[in-house]
C-alpha cells in the first residue's frame, strides 16, 4: 500500500484487547474483559469447535474509517484430529463511514477422512478500489477512484482420487455494476474493458495436492493447484477468456519444530477478452506484502516469496515473529515477462499464539515496497 494514496490500511484482531476501554457500561466492560479472558486463555482440546467472533477496525483515504465483525469457525470433521484435517470457515462483515459496505465468506473446509475438500469465497462488497491501470510500468501517481457493486463467488468442490491427490470441478461468477471512474485529472490512461460493468461465469476443473495437517499453520508438508476455467457466453458471461492458475507451496522445518522455511510460487495465465476486474492481481495481504492489492494488474502473474517463521521463539510459549520476502510481476502474455519489471517487497512481522491447543497464530505484518508500506493483522499465517 502506497504512503501517499493509500496510508496504511489497518484491519485489526488487536482491538479486542482494548476494545473494552471505550464500552460505557461498567457491565460491558465486565463482560468483554471477561471474553477476551477466556480467548486469549483458551485451553480447549483440540478437537474441540470453535467460534471465534471480534470487532475490526481500518482507514484508508477512499473509505475513511472501517469498522466489521470478523468471525471464524475452526473444526475437525468428527472431531477426529488424527486423521481429519483442520477446516477452516471466516465470515467478515463491515461498513464504512462514507456509508460503504461489504461481506466475505472463506472456506477451506474437509469431510471425514478428509475425503472432500471444499476450497472457496463468496464477497458482495458497495466498496471503492485503486485503479492504476494495465500492465507492469503503471505510474504510482494519480490513481483513478472505481466506486462499484461487486459480487464473487467461486468454489471448488474436490474429491480425494488417491493419498494426498484431489480433483474436481471448480465455477467462478463475478458481477460489476454501477461502475463509476473518479478522478480528478483526465486518466493519464483509455477506460479499459468493462468499464461500464460485466458478468462473467467461468466453468472448468482443478487438480490439487495437499498434504497440510493444519491449513492455518503449516509446519511441514505441500500444496499444488493447478485449474483451468473458461468463460464463455453459453454460460452466461459477457466475454470469452479462458483463465489457468498455479499455487506451489512447501513447507520444511529448519532445524528445529518450532522454526519453519515456507515457500510459494504463484502464478496467472488468461487468453482473450478479460474485463478490468477479473485481472490477475499484485498485492494484498497473502502475497506481495506491502503492495496495494491491484497497484499492478494484467492477463498474466507470476510471483513468489519465502518466509522464515518462529511458531514461537524458543523462549516464549505463545510469542513469535516471521520476516518475508517475494518477488512479482504482470503481462500482457507470457513471452513479454521482463526482468527489469520485477517488483520486490520484504517484511516482517509477530506472532502470538491465539488458540494454543489448535496450534493457530494470530498474526500483525508490516511490509515494505519500493512504493510505501502496508501493514496487516488477521488468523492464520499468510500462505
Amino acid at each position: 500500500m502506497q504512503k501517499r494514496t493509500m496510508g496504511i490500511h489497518l484491519k485489526s484482531s488487536l482491538l479486542v484487547l482494548v476494545f473494552g476501554l471505550t464500552v460505557s457500561s461498567a457491565w460491558a466492560q465486565g463482560s468483554l474483559v471477561r471474553y477476551v479472558k477466556r480467548v486469549l486463555n483458551d485451553t480447549s482440546s483440540a478437537a474441540t469447535s470453535k467460534l471465534l467472533i471480534f470487532p475490526t477496525a481500518g482507514f484508508a483515504p477512499e473509505t475513511s474509517v472501517e469498522i466489521g465483525i470478523r468471525t471464524f469457525s475452526l473444526f475437525y470433521a468428527k472431531k477426529d484430529t488424527v486423521v481429519n484435517r483442520l477446516s477452516e470457515i471466516v465470515l467478515y462483515t463491515f461498513v464504512t463511514f462514507r456509508g460503504q459496505f461489504g461481506a466475505l465468506l472463506e472456506n477451506a473446509a474437509y469431510t471425514n477422512k478428509n475425503r472432500y475438500f471444499f476450497l472457496g469465497r463468496a464477497r458482495y462488497q458497495q466498496f471503492p478500489l485503486l485503479y492504476y491501470g494495465i500492465g507492469p510500468s503503471t505510474s504510482s501517481g494519480n490513481p483513478v477512484l472505481v466506486n462499484s457493486n461487486y459480487v464473487q463467488i467461486r468454489q471448488r468442490i474436490l474429491r480425494q482420487v488417491k493419498n494426498n491427490w484431489y480433483a474436481g470441478a471448480e465455477a467462478d461468477f463475478q458481477n460489476i455494476g454501477r461502475v463509476s471512474f473518479e478522478t480528478e485529472n483526465k486518466p493519464h490512461f483509455d477506460l479499459p474493458l468493462g468499464y461500464e460493468g460485466s458478468t462473467t461465469m467461468g466453468l472448468g476443473a482443478a487438480v490439487v495436492y495437499d498434504d497440510r495437517k493444519n491449513v492455518l499453520n503449516v509446519r511441514k508438508g505441500g500444496f499444488l493447484e493447478t485449474g483451468i476455467l473458461w468463460y464463455q457466453p453459453g454460460f452466461g458471461s459477457d466475454f470469452k477468456y479462458r483463465s489457468v492458475v498455479l499455487d506451489s507451496r512447501l513447507f520444511r522445518p529448519l532445524g528445529r519444530p518450532n522454526r519453519v522455511l515456507a515457500l510459494q510460487l504463484a502464478g496467472t495465465f488468461m487468453t482473450g477478452d478479460i474485463p478490468f476486474n477479473n485481472l490477475g492481481l499484485i498485492g494484498g495481504e497473502s502475497l506481495m506484502r506491502g503492495y496495494y492489492l491491484g497497484r499492478y494488474r494484467d492477463k498474466n502473474v507470476l510471483a513468489g516469496q519465502a518466509e522464515v517463521r518462529w511458531l514461537p521463539f524458543g523462549f516464549s510459549k505463545r510469542w513469535g515473529a516471521t520476516v518475508f520476502a517475494g518477488l512479482g510481476t504482470v503481462s500482457p502474455t507470457i513471452r513479454s515477462f521482463q526482468v527489469d519489471q520485477v517488483r520486490w517487497a520484504a517484511g516482517g512481522g509477530v506472532r502470538f499464539l491465539f488458540f494454543q491447543k489448535k496450534d493457530v497464530f494470530l498474526r500483525a505484518d508490516l511490509g515494505v515496497t519500493r512504493e510505501g508500506t502496508g501493514f496487516y493483522i488477521s488468523l492464520g499465517e499468510a500462505f
